[in-house]
């Protein structure tokens, strides 16, 4: 390893243009092994259903039908023109036959909890629809596997991990950075004391997309939607396109923005290396600074601040921007008193400090990425289903990075600064804060009871 800042340099610049990156192994997967378990038996085959069949929610059942043992047989959305694309697009990855009939086809998610054949179900909604199907799920002795953020308040997440716990059942959250390996490795140096003291963690995301939002006018709904159960428990309104798929993550209704969708990835990665599960108090600042006349919301531009007590933690974010930290449209750095590590989905880099030219940790080329850490993440989960095991995103894992997205959108809301108790699961003096800690739930629908 180089022993100057000198030498790390000239190192930095050689591997960068590709000619000092020694053979390294290479993990079998990446050498064309695969990663699921060798046989799995018949009676170890596990029934899913999906619910919410866009996006992420078929990204999810795809990278599940990766894995030996596990077949799809329910598919659930509201949208009948989805579902029927998902339905072919199913037969293509997973022709039926004898042993692999067509999935059944429904329009409402409480048909599929009825089904005694399903073992586990994916929540693949949107943020607002995360709460009740999970708990009921869980209710009706099924495992979950739930798209992040976990839900689109604190007191729905907070029902969500008491159903888990109360019905025994594995319920595993979509961010999947905690099966990935790069990420481990990188946590596990954090947690080494190598770059000694952690002063401060920053976590952000720049995206170059959402420059063009413009709002759209109210409009008759499409045909085969059914939008009063689209909208479920949120607030009625009439039809808006720029509401509906997608793009409803940029309506409070329904979603946090920015901050609950890549927040509840790259906040996590934060909240592991420094091991902690809720925050003292928030502040957080920004607006509609880039786009205000955009349709949504939620703010382009937003940083948040984390006080533990001996550490802080900064989430910032910035839609239609790519000049990123760090050179990284989305991360985590550790930033210690003898270097700073930078993590992103691609991989790692550690960036020693110097004290009389001398490195105070070894200097490390980046550690890349391999595999693919959705795949592990399903399979994560599947092995859980099977052994009864805690995955690696747990219900409490999925509700603690839960509680700080929910937090700093909280703050920004109203302009203040948050005082967090955590046994009371609640903000301290500040009625308003505390009205927006809780869900409310458009009648006929009501929270569940667990």
């Amino acid at each position: 390893m180089p022993s100057s800042r000198r030498e790390f340099l000239h190192q930095s610049a050689s591997l960068a243009a590709g000619t000092l990156l020694p053979a390294q192994a290479v993990p079998a997967e990446v050498a064309g092994a695969s990663l699921q378990p060798k046989t799995t038996s018949a009676a170890d085959t596990l029934s899913v259903a999906l619910i919410g069949c866009n996006n992420m929610g078929w990204a999810n059942l795809s990278s599940m039908l990766k894995h030996p043992g596990v077949r799809c047989v329910g598919l659930c959305d509201v949208d009948q023109t989805v579902l029927a694309k998902r339905a072919a697009d199913l037969e293509k990855l997973a022709p039926s036959s004898p042993t692999n009939p067509k999935p059944a086809l429904y329009s409402d998610f409480r048909k599929v909890l009825e089904n005694k054949m399903i073992d586990a179900v994916i929540v693949g909604t949107p943020d607002h629809w995360h709460c009740l199907p999970t708990v009921m799920a869980c209710q009706a002795g099924k495992d979950v596997y739930v798209e992040k953020p976990m839900a689109n308040s604190i007191e729905e997440c907070n029902l969500m991990v008491a159903a888990a716990r109360k019905y025994g059942r594995i319920v595993q959250v979509g961010q999947w950075q905690r099966s990935g390996n790069h990420w481990r490795e990188a946590i596990e140096f954090v947690q080494s004391g190598k770059l000694g003291n952690i002063r401060l963690v920053k976590t952000w995301a720049y995206m170059t997309y959402g420059r063009k939002f413009d709002p759209k006018p109210d409009a008759p709904v499409p045909a085969g939607v059914d939008y009063d159960m689209w909208l479920g428990p949120a607030p009625k309104r009439p039809f808006n396109e720029a509401r509906f798929h997608g793009s409803f993550r940029y309506f409070w209704d329904y979603a946090g923005g920015l901050m609950t969708d890549w927040g509840a990835h790259m906040i996590d990665m934060g909240l592991w290396g420094i091991k902690q599960s809720a925050p003292k108090s928030v502040v957080a600042m920004g607006g509609r600074f880039g786009y205000p006349n955009h349709a949504g919301d939620t703010p382009d531009t937003m940083q948040v601040l984390y006080d533990f007590g001996n550490v802080t933690l900064q989430w910032e974010q910035g839609l239609g921007l790519g000049q990123a930290p760090f050179g990284r449209d989305a991360g985590v750095a550790f930033i210690g008193n003898n270097g700073t590590l930078v993590a992103d989905r691609d991989g790692w880099n550690l960036f020693p400090e110097a004290d009389d030219d001398q490195f105070m940790t070894p200097g490390l080329p980046r550690q890349p990425r391999y595999g693919n850490d959705l795949d592990r993440h399903t399979l994560n989960f599947l092995e859980c289903v099977r052994s009864r095991k805690q995955p690696n995103a747990s219900a409490e894992v999925g509700r603690n990075v839960a509680l700080h997205a929910q937090l700093g959108n909280i703050s920004y809301r109203l302009g203040q600064k948050l005082i967090w108790n955590e046994a009371t699961q609640s903000v301290v003096d500040n009625p308003k804060a505390n009205e927006l800690v809780r869900a409310h739930y458009r009648s006929p629908w009501t929270l569940p009871t667990v």
